[in-house]
């Protein structure tokens, strides 16, 4: 069976209460309490976006999301108490798509995973008339580059970005920063002197075709 959305964390109550808000609202989602849970999860069946925690017992969400990385591309949302920059910076940079602090309103967290449900992609779709090999690139990522390169050229402002990537104004600076410098590492042969996606300082970035 395939679900819409799967929640990894061993807070049994909230976790539940989330399930049930989800499935209510017609969002098939399903619960495993940590990392072995969720393996075993995987082994039966499949989920479109998958919301994890960093506490987990027995072990990190990081660690999880590394080995799930190798054998999804499945958007993956971390949710966690911790409110740090660097654990943001980090869950980003190992592959997750996104970061909702805790406590998070049900409303809030469903619109998200709803708004993510709504832009997926699959694999082979294309990028204008240049192509990137999809299987490099998270979901999330994909979604930016194939957004960028469609409106090549162009200086394309953070809001716009997170109107029409994320489709969610509550984003912040940091998880678009982190998905550029990622998308720099795969497609530019120098990241740190970018000739592909460059920075339009305080106003947002440009993607520029090839000369």
């Amino acid at each position: 069976m395939r679900y819409d959305c799967l929640v990894v964390d061993d807070e049994r109550m909230l976790s539940e209460n989330t399930v049930e808000y989800f499935e209510m609202f017609g969002v098939r989602t399903a619960w495993a309490a940590n990392a072995e849970a969720c393996h075993a999860f995987f082994r039966e069946h499949g989920a479109d976006v998958i919301l994890l925690d960093i506490n987990l017992d027995g072990t990190s969400g990081f660690e999880l999301c590394k080995h799930l990385r190798k054998t999804t591309d499945a958007p993956i949302l971390f949710i966690s108490a911790r409110t740090s920059d660097d654990d943001m910076v980090l869950a980003l940079n190992i592959g997750g798509d996104d970061y909702i602090k805790k406590p998070y309103s049900l409303t809030v967290l469903l619109a998200k995973v709803r708004a993510v449900l709504k832009r997926y992609k699959p694999a082979n779709e294309g990028i204008g008339e240049e192509a990137f090999d999809r299987t490099k690139f998270t979901a999330m990522e994909y979604k930016l580059l194939t957004y960028l390169s469609q409106n090549r050229n162009r200086v394309v402002t953070k809001d716009e970005l997170f109107k029409n990537v994320w489709e969610d104004a509550i984003v912040e600076d940091n998880t678009l920063n982190v998905h550029i410098r990622r998308l720099r590492e795969k497609i530019e042969d120098d990241p740190n002197q970018p000739l592909r996606i460059k920075t339009v300082r305080n106003v947002g970035y440009v993607f520029e075709d090839k000369s």
